[in-house]
């Protein structure tokens, strides 16, 4: 689901779902509103992420809508949770269970190997056991009375209309057995009820607990902070807190905002951001996020980012919208649910007039009770939780790890994965490039620095960075510049002291047509060999200098070259860097030099991954989220490295929050388990509804089986991802 420029996003919760039909009866109804552009709804996380344009529509529109198809939304963190509805659940199927087993004693007058046991002549009362059953069936199995309505009235079907069909006619049975004295089955509807509402139950507390499993950041988030107020500290709402106070941060605590150290030092739990355990160190000037734990001593910070807006908030909300897209193996999915419902009621159908034609001609209650079976087996959502369950698993354990997915699809298009295009800086280097040396071809060398310093004052590429730190431990004093110009992938320009001072790479100066003379020939040369990269500087349109810069290569980096080559995954290294040092990078950690792509200019690297699109290969790109943007579109699976920046959660399809290569392999390995795990779960579904539904038609089960069948299918679905969590394990502790 692509987000639109100008679209606004919708985070709920909703309530009243009772399988996945009904998350796709409300994508259908909310995608139809005016100003909506992608509506996905995630049955077992019992949410809903959609985008609209406000010019067009508004939450309140939206959410009334969904609540006219009989559900209740609310915003996310907001109105209510779904806890209650759990709870609410727990209740029914007490009460339920307490006045269905008196029904069920009944059943032993239908087996002749139970006629030994006992039945009490009070509960063999007619009467009695018509109250029983009409107490579960009207006042227990209301809302699924309800549900049917609504879907009706949508022109869908669900499980409650399956439930609600079903168990009104095997009611309505009993009662005229009842009136005309014959036998009678009113467990059947009471027993059907009880057991979907058991099977329910079951599946929402492992739902329950996949969530809270995925979902570890709610445990972070504060509603309190200490505020200093006119010198003195106080307890303040988070609602109070605005940006630019200043905070107490607390030891042990979780940071409730985003903001700047400006007194104190002390050691960080940081590992919710970067899924590392090890302590660092944070002192006055340092960027600190909400959620991370103070662990030596308390400190002072300044507020910079606050709520919706901070760290935290960003990574919670984004992999929130992951759990609530759907891959393709769940697109497909939902539409064959969208049919399965109809079909099955088709075939109910079927069933009864074979029965009453051929098996068991004229004897209307055997042919409706193996017509109701059918009915009750024939639900989907063991299909429907297949897919979905094990995603939200997979993306909170990414999301521990530092490692954010944007959508659930590209974690099966990485199980695909067959090639992968890296980055130089930033991706296997540190991305801190430190200045060498400079080499001037007319006045000083820190004449020159004190000038490209200025230049690049506004620019945030790591070179630039490198430039400005050098001037200042040289203690340089910087002019201004104006008229600041960036060239992606090439270059800066800007005026500094009436001089317009360009700043780039080869292919910038070549293009410009800057002379370099043997001296500057030679430092190039020598710098090269060494693998530094070097950039050129002109004033006026005359190069007058170079500068050489090192860049460490991650020890990370061969580790995860070497791991992902050993599966089979074709590594390529695309630069915008002087080939000699692309190279001599290839070199160290392990890529074949015919895999090298050097001197490329970002739209370069894009053309790359689609000339191997066309050859058939799903490609992953890693680069940062700035320069590398047209080639992280481009590819199967962007992946943007993003050391701790918050820029970088806007780009690619998957965000290493701590650039680590190995954490692509990490998300290589659990995509893989994460579709086996899936495709089980369809495997276990379609295995119950292919032995189960053809029992039924032909009458080797009883509805009441037949309807705890159907819910347990569900339950083993959910069981089934639950084992994805220690697999998952297993591996990282490796």
């Amino acid at each position: 689901m692509q987000q639109q420029r100008g679209d606004h996003t919708l985070d709920l919760r909703i309530q009243g779902m009772s399988c996945t039909a009904c998350a796709t009866r409300i994508e259908r109804a909310v995608g139809k509103l005016a100003g909506v552009s992608g509506v996905s709804v995630h049955y077992a996380a019992k949410s809903a992420y959609i985008t609209f344009s406000p010019e067009q529509t508004s939450p309140t529109s939206i959410i009334e809508r969904i609540g006219q198809l009989g559900f209740h939304a609310f915003l996310y963190g907001k109105d209510g949770d779904n806890s209650s509805e759990l709870d609410s659940l727990k209740v029914r199927v007490f009460v339920a269970v307490l006045f269905t087993i008196p029904l069920l004693w009944t059943m032993v007058h239908h087996y002749a190997w139970l006629e030994a046991i006992p039945v009490p002549l009070l509960i063999q009362e007619p009467l009695l056991q018509f109250v029983l059953a009409a107490i579960v069936q009207f006042f227990i199995g209301m809302p699924f009375y309800f549900g049917a309505f609504y879907a009706l009235r949508e022109r869908t079907a669900n499980m409650d209309v399956l439930v609600a069909i079903g168990t009104t006619a095997a009611f309505a049975y009993s009662y005229i057995s009842m009136m005309t004295g014959g036998a009678l089955y009113f467990e059947t509807s009471a027993v059907v009820i009880t057991a979907v509402l058991l099977g329910k139950l079951l599946e929402a507390s492992a739902s329950e607990r996949v969530m809270k499993e995925s979902d570890s950041y709610a445990s972070l988030q504060t509603n309190e902070a200490i505020v200093i107020r006119g010198g003195t500290r106080e307890k303040a709402s988070l609602a109070k807190v605005r940006i630019g106070d200043q905070l107490i941060a607390a030891v042990n605590e979780p940071l409730p905002t985003d903001g700047i150290i400006v007194e104190g030092h002390s050691t960080m739990d940081e590992s919710f951001l970067t899924g590392e355990s090890a302590l660092v160190v944070r002192s006055a000037g340092d960027q600190v996020y909400a959620g991370t734990i103070v662990r030596g001593q308390e400190l002072r910070i300044r507020v910079t980012a606050i709520g919706p807006d901070t760290m935290l908030s960003r990574i919670a909300a984004l992999t929130r919208q992951a759990q609530a897209t759907k891959s393709s193996i769940g697109r497909r999915v939902d539409r064959l649910s969208a049919i399965f419902v109809p079909i099955m009621m088709l075939l109910s159908i079927a069933t009864l007039i074979l029965w009453l034609v051929w098996l068991a001609p004229g004897d209307w209650g055997k042919a409706s009770l193996h017509a109701l079976a059918v009915l009750l087996a024939a639900c989907p959502c063991a299909l429907g939780l297949a897919a979905p369950i094990s995603l939200v698993l997979a993306t909170g354990k990414l999301a521990r790890r530092g490692i954010v997915l944007k959508e659930a699809g590209a974690l099966e298009r990485l199980a695909q994965l067959d090639t992968i295009v890296l980055d130089k800086t930033g991706t296997l280097t540190e991305g801190k490039p430190a200045l060498t040396e400079v080499s001037a071809l007319s006045g000083s060398p820190s004449a020159l620095l004190r000038l490209a310093a200025s230049a690049e004052a506004d620019s945030q590429h790591p070179f630039a960075a490198a430039i400005k730190a050098a001037a200042k431990r040289a203690g340089l004093v910087i002019p201004a510049s104006t008229a600041y110009h960036a060239f992606p992938g090439k270059g800066i320009e800007a005026v500094v002291e009436s001089k317009r001072v360009a700043i780039g790479n080869a292919g910038f100066a070549a293009e410009r047509d800057w002379k370099m003379n043997r001296v500057l020939l030679s430092f190039v040369s020598r710098r090269e060999e060494l693998g530094e990269t070097v950039i050129y500087a002109a004033i006026d349109g005359e190069c007058v200098g170079a500068f050489a810069f090192t860049d460490q290569v991650k020890r990370s980096s061969t580790e995860a070259v070497s791991a992902m080559a050993a599966e089979g995954v074709q590594i390529l290294l695309a630069t915008g860097d002087h080939p000699s040092s692309a190279t001599n990078v290839a070199r160290i950690t392990g890529i074949a030099q015919e895999n090298v792509h050097a001197s490329m200019l970002p739209e370069h690297k894009a053309e790359l991954i689609r000339e191997l699109q066309a050859k058939g290969r799903v490609i992953a790109m890693a680069g940062d989220g700035w320069n590398d943007a047209p080639a992280l579109a481009a590819a199967d699976v962007g992946i943007a490295m993003g050391g701790g920046t918050e820029a970088a959660l806007d780009a690619g399809h998957m965000t290493l929050l701590r650039s680590r290569l190995t954490g692509i392999y990490e998300a290589f390995q659990i995509s893989r388990l994460t579709v086996r795990n899936i495709r089980q779960n369809l495997g276990f579904a379609l295995l119950y509804n292919s032995i189960v539904i053809p029992f039924a038609a032909v009458g080797g089960i009883e509805p009441w089986m037949a309807g705890t069948a159907m819910a347990l299918s569900s339950v083993s679905v959910v069981f089934n991802a639950l084992r994805l969590n220690g697999q998952m394990n297993r591996f990282l502790r490796k």
